[in-house]
This record gives C-alpha cells, sequence and structure tokens, in this order.
C-alpha cells in the first residue's frame, strides 16, 4: 500500500505504483477521502469550508479499514504525512512492514530548523480557524517540495499534484492523534530522508528514528537512510528509481 501525504493527491505515486508491479507486488494506492476530484477543480474551490468530519485518527481508520479486507497485512510505504499515517498503522499492527518516507513526525518530535519553521506556519495556521483550508501557493510549493527542480518542472507537479489541505488534520500532528508509543513492538521500520528536504528535513526524521531504537523492545526492527540531494518530491525526482530500489532491497530483507 503507497500512502500519500498531506496537500497533494495520491497520484504522485503513479511511477512508484508501476514500477512495484513490475517487480511483482500488487499495489494498492488509495486518495484521502476528502481529496477525491481533479486538483484544478478543488483548487478553485479551496476557499469553501472544509468538513470538520476528517481528523487523523478517522484517516488512519480509513486506511485500517482497507488493509482489513486485504487477505493479508500489506507492506506500508508513506510519504511525508503518510508516513507518519504508516507509524499509526504500525501500531495498530495493521502492516508487516512499514517505510516512513520523508515522513511527518510523531508527536513531541520536533527541530528549530529555519526551513521547517517557515513550510509549516502557513499550513497550521495557528490564528487561523481549523474550519478553513489551506491552498499551498506556487512560490510555497517551490520552497517547502520542489527545491531545485527546474520551474517548468516545479510548475508541472504543482498543477498535477496540489490540493486544498485540511488544517484540523496537519494540527492533530501535534496532538494526541499523533502520539506514537515508541515503547511499543512493531513490525520492520524504515525511515528514509533527504538532505535537501526543507519542509521535513533529514535531522527531523532522524530525530524521529533515534526516538524509536532508545525505546523500543528486545526484536523489533527501525532503521534509517538518509539520501543526497532530495527534496521534499523525491518520489518524482530523476533519482526516484535509486529510492525505490533500496526500498525494495530492504522490504525483501525484511520479509524473506
Amino acid at each position: 500500500m503507497l500512502i500519500s501525504g498531506a496537500f497533494v493527491t495520491a497520484e504522485g505515486w503513479g511511477e512508484w505504483k508501476r514500477y512495484f508491479e513490475e517487480k511483482g507486488y500488487n499495489v494498492v494506492v488509495p486518495e484521502w477521502p476528502y481529496k477525491t476530484g481533479e486538483p484544478g477543480t478543488l483548487k478553485e474551490r479551496y476557499k469553501e469550508k472544509m468538513t470538520l468530519e476528517y481528523d487523523l485518527e478517522k484517516i488512519v481508520d480509513y486506511h485500517a479499514a482497507l488493509i482489513d479486507k486485504m487477505p493479508e497485512k500489506p507492506i506500508l510505504v508513506g510519504h511525508s504525512f503518510g508516513g507518519l499515517i504508516v507509524q499509526l498503522l504500525l501500531q495498530r499492527d495493521k502492516g508487516a512492514a512499514g517505510i516512513a518516507y520523508h515522513s511527518v513526525p510523531a508527536k513531541g518530535v520536533f527541530v528549530f530548523k529555519y526551513s521547517f519553521l517557515k513550510s509549516l506556519w502557513g499550513p497550521l495556521g495557528i490564528f487561523r480557524s481549523k474550519e478553513n483550508p489551506f491552498l499551498m501557493s506556487f512560490t510555497q510549493w517551490q520552497y517547502a517540495f520542489t527545491n531545485g527542480m527546474p520551474e517548468e518542472e516545479q510548475r508541472a507537479y504543482y498543477n498535477k499534484l496540489v490540493v486544498p489541505e485540511s488544517r484540523q488534520v496537519l494540527r492533530a500532528a501535534l496532538k494526541k492523534q499523533g502520539k506514537i508509543d515508541f515503547r511499543k513492538a512493531h513490525a520492520p521500520l524504515l525511515f528514509v530522508s533527504g538532505s535537501t528536504d526543507n519542509i521535513i528535513p533529514a535531522s527531523l526524521n532522524k530525530k524521529n528514528y533515534k526516538k524509536y531504537i532508545k525505546h523500543q523492545p528486545e526484536g523489533s526492527i527501525t532503521e534509517y537512510k538518509e539520501f543526497e540531494g532530495r527534496n521534499h518530491l523525491a518520489m518524482s525526482q530523476s533519482t526516484w528509481k535509486e529510492d525505490a530500489d533500496f526500498i525494495l532491497g530492504w522490504i525483501e530483507k525484511q520479509t524473506k
């Protein structure tokens, strides 16, 4: 199961889905409940009040319900906010293994790096109503997700992927709904980060990883890998196959 993150649709997993299927995997790429529709249409409607029916817990419940219908526990690969969803699903024993790819951290894991604070100040909108959705501007997208990429690629991915996001869901990661019990046994978990990721810097992923290492019980496996030159949209950079191949190799090692 490939799990998408905040601010974007699941379309970003397109190449990965095809590639994993070529390697013999059955791949499911669920869209978040309130993100169905064309990105352009959703962008036009972003000033509408966003339903408060969905919060982080219900989005995790949604993915867990899909998993419960499967014949066996899936391997979970989650990007960004999807990486936190992977951690929460493993905490519920819903996966055979998990990959947190450029992952949003668990509650209480924080760094004061400028790029992290700059990237998230607007989306969190602390002084705005949680009913008001956030639509990332192209300039914010360039800084937070696609830094270092040619502008035409940045624009193409902005048009293809970016949709309004629920501030309620984003803020939930900072609260009880985003809490991980690091002392609880879990399936093998891999953190993958990028050296040029502005919104989720490598230092933040490493800090999340170290929380597991410090507290995890005997028998649980948590590993970490950092790639040079990867921004937050690493799944769509020219180097994406190197990341995918590393993840596939790790999966094979853990599921022998």
